[in-house]
């Protein structure tokens, strides 16, 4: 593929750096630990409680719910059901919660809105064709 013919500048460390520290990034970052985290744990915790069930709970997890149907294949079915709830749940939050912040930073930083400027008004990069 052929390059664009405007020619567009690279984004310098010091860009990327101030983009970093901004106020934005540190809530994007916030936004997206708090769902990360509890939602990692919570799932951790509920595929550990089906290890150790499946492991230790033979009784228990071989009881048979309907037919050849029995917890502990409920349970394993369960583990899809969650990643994929846990997929749309993340989805939601990202379209909602982060994604905005994200592009909105994304077109900051094409824009060159976080370069330091120098006494003439110009931006300091490179560029390429």
């Amino acid at each position: 593929m052929s390059e664009p013919n405007d020619e567009r500048r690279l984004l310098s460390p010091e860009e990327y750096l101030a983009a970093q520290e901004s106020a934005e990034f540190v809530e994007l970052k916030r936004r997206f630990r708090r769902f990360a985290f509890p939602m990692t744990v919570a799932f951790l915790s509920w595929y550990l409680l089906f290890v150790l069930l499946s492991t230790y709970a033979h009784d228990f997890m071989s009881t048979e719910v309907i037919g050849n149907i029995n917890v502990g294949l409920i349970f394993g079915l369960l583990q899809f059901v969650s990643t994929f709830a846990i997929t749309h749940l993340y989805v939601a939050h990202a379209n909602k919660n982060t994604d905005p912040i994200a592009d909105e930073m994304r077109n900051r930083l094409e824009q060159h809105e976080f370069a330091h400027r120098d006494g003439t008004g110009t931006t300091e990069g490179a560029t390429r064709a």
